[in-house]
């Protein structure tokens, strides 16, 4: 449990509890730093920012040949940051190397569910698996060990799944196989039939992961739900953004609610915005800067992304953790004790005492997304409220601030968001 005390404080931050702790990061470097320039990392989102569907942007491809040397070699500690889960890391890298046209590598490319990999205490349950796309072979490769899918529980349990009459059994009703008890319920991603996840899912929490029994709604809280990805819209080869896992989510805490009575409880909520995914992509921008070779810190990260409530929101509310662990800090030092070591999670999984912190993240708003300048805008600040101004497109949990939908910059693509950035830091480019 101590390996999640990093993540814990991002929850307390992101959910709107007050006094989110200090949490020294992991000690990837635990040499000194030399001197030297001030090195900065980027964050790139996929979906609305590289490509549009299967679809790439051209701005992406141009400004990754500046991105790399003559060698293939990033300039920079570059990582990917999507809130897509419905592959394996492997598959997603390749896909990013065709298209870009530049050499990608998993340990380049965080999905949605990345960081589930740190929740080992999950790791040894039964757990049901919701989503498409490889999503038993996924979740092996994050650690779970005992997993069931929405199709194994279709199969073992044939009355549960008849919202399409051709799906129905017919003529004699085929016997229930039974299945072992499941402990808790994983969210990958949007699936195909909603209908018939939504259904599935409700059943097995009514039944405290035991379909063979009765609904039973006075058992609360149920077994523990970790999701990942709650953009509630995304941006294809459409006009028009398409629905994402965060209306999934939205129908099946309401489908919940409407039957109980009482809200349904996440155990995590992983993706953008949630500053959990920036500390593990904090962890993934260090191991980049190791194998560039360099020795001095990471200082800042620039997040570049398409939507504003799940990039920008993200990326200011993990700049605003990393400035609350700096006073934090100082303020212990100001008092004239030391620093306690706190364990924290590294890419070994191994807690260790560091003093490295990014100083800032700031986030870049592209227009070839879910954001564009024509048919949106931005709230001035604070001031405007949801219910005057904006439809809050976050999810459920999140306590929404207005201010941090703001981005640092707003461009027109990606480009001019990396041509902007190595500007700031005075660095060249060509």
């Amino acid at each position: 449990m101590q390996r999640l005390k990093l993540l814990k404080a991002g929850w307390k931050l992101q959910t709107g509890y007050k006094g989110a702790n200090h949490v020294n990061k992991s000690a990837l470097f635990s040499r000194e730093y030399s001197e030297g320039p001030s090195p900065f990392g980027l964050l790139f989102d996929i979906d609305g920012v590289l490509v549009r569907g299967r679809t790439p942007i051209p701005a992406a491809k141009q400004c990754f040949r500046k991105l790399v040397d003559h060698s293939g070699k990033y300039k920079v500690p570059v990582v990917f940051v999507t809130n897509a889960g419905n592959c394996m890391r492997q598959t997603k890298a390749e896909h990013l190397s065709q298209i870009l046209e530049t050499e990608v590598s998993p340990d380049q490319v965080m999905l949605s569910h990345s960081p589930l990999r740190m929740f080992t205490q999950f790791h040894k349950m039964c757990v049901l698996v919701s989503g498409q796309g490889p999503v038993k072979e996924v979740a092996h490769n994050l650690g779970f060990e005992d997993v069931i899918t929405i199709d194994m529980l279709r199969e073992a349990y044939p009355l549960l799944d008849v919202v399409d009459h051709d799906r129905r059994p017919k003529d004699t009703i085929p016997p229930t196989k039974g299945l072992r008890k499941i402990d808790a319920v994983i969210l990958f991603g949007e699936p195909v039939r909603w209908e018939t996840n939504l259904q599935l899912i409700v059943d097995v929490l009514l039944t405290n992961g035991d379909p063979d029994n009765n609904w039973n709604a006075v058992q609360y809280p149920h077994i523990p739900v970790l999701a990942c990805n709650m953009d509630l819209l995304w941006m294809a080869e459409a006009k028009n953004p398409r629905f994402g896992h965060g209306m999934f989510l939205v129908c099946l805490e309401n489908l919940y609610k409407k039957i109980t009575g009482c809200d349904l409880k996440y155990e995590a909520l992983i993706g953008k915005p949630s500053v959990v995914t920036y500390n593990y992509a904090e962890l993934l921008i260090r191991q980049q800067a190791q194998k560039l070779g360099w020795t001095t810190p990471v200082k800042r990260f620039y997040a570049i992304g398409d939507n504003p409530m799940a990039d920008i929101y993200g990326a200011n509310l993990y700049n605003r953790y990393l400035q609350t662990s700096h006073k934090a800090k100082v303020q212990i030092q100001a008092k004239g004790g030391m620093d306690s070591p706190t364990e924290s999670v590294s890419s070994s999984g191994q807690g260790e005492a560091d003093d490295i912190h990014p100083e800032g993240c700031s986030s870049i708003l592209v227009c070839t997304g879910v954001y564009s300048k024509d048919q949106e805008e931005l709230p001035a600040g604070p001031s405007e409220t949801v219910t005057e101004q904006k439809i809050f497109h976050g999810h459920r949990d999140f306590r929404f601030d207005p201010s941090l939908t703001q981005p640092s910059f707003v461009v027109n693509d990606v480009k001019e968001a990396v041509e902007l950035v190595f500007q700031q830091e005075e660095w060249p480019l060509e």
